[in-house]
This record gives C-alpha cells, structure tokens and sequence, in this order.
C-alpha cells in the first residue's frame, strides 16, 4: 500500500515505515505542504496513494466524493511519531484488507 502522509504527520513517518510501506511519501517532500487539500487529493487519486491524515476533512471529502483515494483518518490526539508509526505497523494487515476492499473509502484507526 502506498501511504501519503499529511502535513499533520512527521515526515519522519516514511523512513520509520519503510519496511511495510516501501512506497510512501509525505507531501513536504512532494511540494505539497501548504496545499489545499484539494491538491493533496487530487496527487493521491492520479499516482495511487492512500492520505493518510489525523484530519477529518480528508474523511468528510471520502464521504462526498468517495474514492479514490482511501483515506487512513488516525484518530489519535498529540502523540510521538513512534506511537503512530507502531500503530500503522501493528495493523497493517487491515491496511492491506482495506486497500483491496472494493467498497471501502475510509478506514479509522484509535
């Protein structure tokens, strides 16, 4: 699954996850920091990315428009970056469940 971290994540999230997520990328390093969401989605659906993003307006998007992209909505408050990367780590194999479901836009992870 390729991820495509929000400016709300730390970029370092790429290289920590780079065994289980070798594609990703964060949208600082793709130019895209200050980007309206609008543009950040639009990059996700034509090059494959699931945003991954602790964000709700990414999730309200998926509801209106739906997918692509999928969107990861993490819904932990102000927490490291480790707990995050454990988090996507300890579940990626419902990442990957998500990533073929044909029906699923959104998947919420606590």
């Amino acid at each position: 699954m390729r991820l495509l971290f929000d400016q709300n994540l730390s970029h370092q999230l790429v290289h920590q996850l780079r065994d289980v997520y070798p594609d990703s990328r964060h949208v600082r390093d793709l130019g895209l920091a200050s980007a309206p969401d609008i543009d950040v989605w639009e990059y996700a659906r034509i090059y494959g990315f699931a945003i991954v993003s602790k964000d709700s307006d990414f999730h309200q998007r998926s509801l209106v428009e739906g997918f692509p992209p999928k969107i990861v909505w993490v819904q932990r408050g102000n927490c490291p970056t480790a707990e995050i990367a454990a988090l996507l780590h300890l579940r990626n194999a419902e990442l990957a469940a998500f990533e073929s479901d044909p029906v699923a836009a959104f998947l919420e992870l606590s």
